[in-house]
Formats: structure tokens, C-alpha cells, sequence
């Protein structure tokens, strides 16, 4: 385990150019002294995992990740017993049961668990869904449907679960003790869990509709899903027929005269350039470009013996030496310890405004989930001053962050993995009084599903959009 904590080590400070975004030095090198001291008072592998996961939670990038090896992994899956019953959900500032059909009434708010007050749990689970700076929604999302298995990872597996909690309707504190269940078992409650219809998007078998669609309201509004940006490259047919769809709802909005556009990417939690850019330029009147300064903290990739093998597709035929020459060329600018892009690097093209660009009031409404290249996109919007943003602080930052292309190494004794992105951004966007550098993007309107429309599986923030868009055409 030592060896591992020192070969990690060395691998953030040489490779990882987000290890001080948001930490400083003393900070990075405090918890390090934390961790190997823990180390030496640890006794088990799960201690380890726990201990590189802090690690890496702390850093604050949503890129960043910790994993067992599949062995381990596939071990767990398979496991008949010793995990919570049911999926939980942030609701109303309270940890509720988000199960209709278990012991516990639904909606019921969870006060402790095994004698663990349910605050203190979850603080002692985030480190396993990282998210951008200090931000907490994100990982309140992670938790809503990771929640028995960060729960086995920290606690370890348990025969049985008492809890107590208090009822919606009474008010009345109980206590009841659950026999656990396998994470088979649990998976298949995730996915009954009540909120399943209104929270979740099956990202693995969208439809092209549900990925992207656009619709009227009335004569004046309209609403644009982007569900996600993973839509292919510049070259695929899938960002082609994407660019076509943009271009012909634009035409048909100022046609129209459409004054309103309400842009929803509550579900969009990144994907592939250019289709972040390219939405933007459709929703501006700017010259942009995607970043104002990116770098990397290496000229070649350091410790090549522990990297895995998953080396981005589309750069593995070109084989290691060929890989450094592409960060070479898209970093060549070096200052001081870092090594920057210039004006002849893809991401600092200048984009111009779309020729159908909307100038109307644009109304985005964002959520916990929106990260990586969806948060970008929804940073630059933001920075608009037409634009009014409603819902809840995003897990991705509106300044910057670490993306791009992700590196991935396995420590050799414990066969632990870890990834992060090495490029550090810093997002082409104005400052603002409400934006906060480590936080997820500030909405203008804090708007959150309320108890009454989680049981209802009514869209509250939706509702409050377009009573916002009355009452502004009313004045």
C-alpha cells in the first residue's frame, strides 16, 4: 500500500495539471501526510481504495475517477447479501426513501442508519462521485442511484440495516430494522425506483428524439432539449444530421419571430466536440472560443509502465511515441512548468456567430447532472446577457475545468485504477458576481422539485420557466 500511495503520488504532481485548481499546495500536501499516515493504521484492501478515493475526490475535478479491478468489481456485483434495500433522493433539503413498494412508506425522511446519522453518512460517501471544485449537488445525484453500493464500499457489507425515520403524513419518528439484499437485488429497485419516470433518461438506448428535439409552446416560445452532446465527431453523420437539426429550428424560430427560447440540458452531462460549440454559436452574438487558455503539466506522458492500455481509441494506432507528438503539437508553448496551446491549436479557433443565431430572451434551465462539455456549453449561455438561467448549480464549473483527453494508470500491487483528464481550461466566459470559481454553475432562479411535485412526478422547475416567461410579457 505504500508503495502504491508514493507511485500515485508522483503520477498526480508529474501528470495531473488539476491538482492545484482549486486546492493549494499546502492543502495537496496536507492531505498527503493525512493519507500516509492512515495508510500505515490501515489494515485492509478496502481501507486503500478508501483512502485513493479520498485523495482523489479532493482534488474537486468531476474527471477524475477511482476503480477496482474487474475481479474485485464483478466479486461485489455478485455478492447475496449485505446491501441496503432502497434507492434514496434528495428532496425538499431532506434524505427521503424514493421506494414505493418496501416496508418504509415512500417519501419518508431517513434519520439514521445503524446509529449513523444520515448526514454523516452521506459526507463519508461523496469522495466516491467526484464533481467540479467543492460541489455537493452532483454528488447528491451520484448518490440517489449509487447509494447501497458507496454505502457497502465505506461501511462494509452488513447482515442487517436499522433505521429511523419519520413519516410524511404524521411526523411520527419510528425505527424498523431490514434484513439486506444482494446488489442484484438493488439494482432492480433502482430501477423501480419512484422517481424513475421524471429523473431518468436511459442513456444507453436513446432514440435520436431523445437525445435532441425542439417544440412549440405558443406563438412566442419554444422549447430546445439537448439531453447530451455525445452526437459523434465534426466528421460523423450522427454531428452532421445534428448541425442540419440546429439549422432548421433557428430558421424556422426567427421566421417565426419566436421572442423566447427555453434551452434544456438538465440531463446533459457532456460528450463529444464540436457540438457544445456549435450549439452556442446558434446562441450568441459573440465572436467565442471554446477556451481562453489551456495547458498540460507534461511534454511526455510520465510513468508509461503503470499506464493502462486504454489509451483513447483514436490515438492508440499511433502508439505512445506518436501520442506524446500529439500533445507536443496542441501544447508546444512552454512557460515556466506548464505546457500551453497557441493560436494554432483546434480549440482556440475563433467561432462567429451562426447566421440564424436567436437574439430573443433565452431561458436555461440546468440541473446537478449537467458536467464536462454540457457544462461548458451551459457556462457560455450563461455568460449571455440575455439570457436567465433557473434550476440547480450544476456539478461542472462555469470558469474552467479539467477535460479533454483522460489518462489512465493502474497501480501494480493493489491493481487499483485511476484516471483523470490532464488538460486544465480555463472556459471562454465573463466574469460574474454570482459565479463562484470552485462551485458548479450558479442559476439566477434557485428553483428545486418540491416534496408535493416529487410525489406528483410534476416538473417544478419547468412550471416555474414558463410562469416566469408570463410574467415577464406582462410587464
Amino acid at each position: 500500500m505504500t508503495k502504491d500511495f508514493e507511485i500515485f503520488k508522483n503520477i498526480r504532481l508529474e501528470a495531473n495539471s488539476g491538482l492545484y485548481k482549486y486546492r493549494t499546495k499546502a492543502q495537496i500536501d496536507s492531505i498527503y501526510n493525512w493519507a500516509e499516515i492512515a495508510i500505515k493504521k490501515s489494515t485492509t484492501y478496502r481501507d486503500f481504495f478508501n483512502i485513493i478515493c479520498q485523495l482523489t475526490d479532493f482534488e474537486g475535478s468531476l474527471h477524475n475517477d477511482t476503480y477496482l479491478p474487474k475481479k474485485i468489481s464483478q466479486s461485489l456485483r455478485n455478492e447475496e447479501s449485505g446491501y441496503f434495500p432502497y434507492p434514496i433522493k434528495w428532496i425538499a433539503n431532506k434524505w427521503i426513501i424514493n421506494y414505493d413498494k418496501g416496508e418504509i412508506p415512500l417519501g419518508s425522511e431517513i434519520l439514521s442508519i445503524n446509529d449513523e446519522k444520515i448526514e454523516t453518512i452521506v459526507k463519508n460517501i461523496y469522495k466516491y462521485y467526484t464533481t467540479d471544485g467543492v460541489n455537493t449537488t452532483g454528488k447528491r445525484i451520484g448518490i440517489t442511484k449509487n447509494f447501497s453500493k458507496y454505502f457497502r464500499l465505506h461501511y462494509g457489507s452488513c447482515k442487517q440495516f436499522t433505521i429511523t425515520y419519520k413519516t410524511k403524513e404524521t411526523n411520527e419518528i419510528k425505527k424498523t430494522t431490514l434484513t439486506s439484499i444482494s446488489n442484484s437485488a438493488y439494482s432492480k429497485n433502482v430501477a423501480h425506483r419512484y422517481s424513475q419516470p421524471f429523473d431518468q433518461v436511459n442513456y444507453k438506448h436513446w432514440q435520436e428524439n431523445e437525445i435532441y428535439n425542439y417544440k412549440s409552446i405558443d406563438t412566442e416560445t419554444g422549447i430546445l432539449t439537448i439531453n447530451s452532446f455525445s452526437i459523434g465527431n465534426e466528421n460523423d453523420p450522427k454531428h452532421l444530421k445534428y448541425v442540419s437539426f440546429l439549422d432548421s429550428v433557428f430558421t424556422s424560430i426567427n421566421a417565426k419571430n419566436i421572442k423566447n427560447v427555453i434551452v434544456d440540458i438538465r440531463y446533459n452531462g457532456g460528450g463529444t466536440d464540436p457540438n457544445d460549440i456549435v450549439t452556442y454559436s446558434y446562441l450568441t452574438n459573440r465572436n467565442f472560443s471554446e477556451n481562453k487558455q489551456a495547458w498540460i503539466s507534461f511534454h511526455k506522458i510520465p510513468y508509461l509502465k503503470y499506464i493502462d492500455s486504454n489509451i483513447p481509441a483514436f490515438l492508440r494506432p499511433l502508439g505512445v511515441g506518436k501520442y506524446n507528438r500529439e500533445f507536443q503539437k496542441d501544447f508546444p508553448k512552454k512557460e515556466k512548468e506548464h505546457f500551453y496551446q497557441d493560436s494554432t491549436s483546434n480549440d482556440h479557433k475563433v467561432w462567429v456567430p451562426n447566421k440564424n443565431a436567436f437574439n430573443g430572451s433565452v431561458y436555461l434551465l440546468i440541473s446537478p447532472r449537467v458536467a464536462s462539455a454540457g457544462s461548458l456549453f451551459a457556462a457560455m449561455v450563461a455568460g449571455n446577457q440575455n439570457t436567465i438561467v433557473i434550476g440547480e448549480e450544476t456539478m461542472g464549473s462555469y470558469y474552467g475545468h479539467n477535460g479533454h483527453t483522460k489518462l489512465e494508470y493502474v497501480l501494480p500491487n493493489s491493481k487499483l485504477g485511476i484516471s483523470f483528464s490532464v488538460v486544465n481550461l480555463e472556459q471562454d466566459v465573463p466574469k460574474k458576481e454570482n459565479q463562484v470559481y470552485n462551485r458548479g454553475i450558479i442559476p439566477d432562479y434557485k428553483v428545486s422539485q418540491t416534496y408535493e411535485d416529487y410525489l406528483k412526478q410534476k416538473d417544478t422547475q419547468m412550471d416555474f420557466v414558463l410562469d416566469l416567461i408570463k410574467k415577464n410579457r406582462a410587464q
